[in-house]
């Protein structure tokens, strides 16, 4: 009884291992690595996380599938428009105010 429990508890543990959900964090964690250094160019380290942060948090998930195909390689033109155009949301507006992170004008 007391092999099976540890063996019980592994099994219920990768069960509640989402594929889809680690993808999508995955594919997040990408596409921060992308909006980071496009957001830092304009603020200081500890407003640029929060921001970046922000952006995501506000961004749909084909929007963070889109920003993190440009992993590895510097922001283009394109990718940075979409960069402010979600930053420029109502939603990532009022998170910036509630991070205090300056607004995007």
């Amino acid at each position: 009884m007391n092999r099976v429990l540890p063996l019980l508890a592994m099994v219920m543990l990768a069960a509640a291992c989402d594929p889809q959900a680690l993808a999508d964090k995955t594919t997040r964690n990408l596409a921060r690595d992308v909006v980071l250094p496009v957001v830092s160019r304009d603020l200081p380290a500890a407003a640029a996380g929060a921001a970046a942060e922000c952006i995501l948090d506000a961004a749909s998930m084909p929007e963070i599938r889109g920003l993190a195909r440009d992993y590895g390689v510097e922001a283009g033109s394109q990718t940075k428009e979409n960069i402010r155009n979600i930053a420029l949301r109502p939603a990532a507006q009022s998170c910036f105010a509630t991070r205090g992170v300056p607004p995007v004008i």
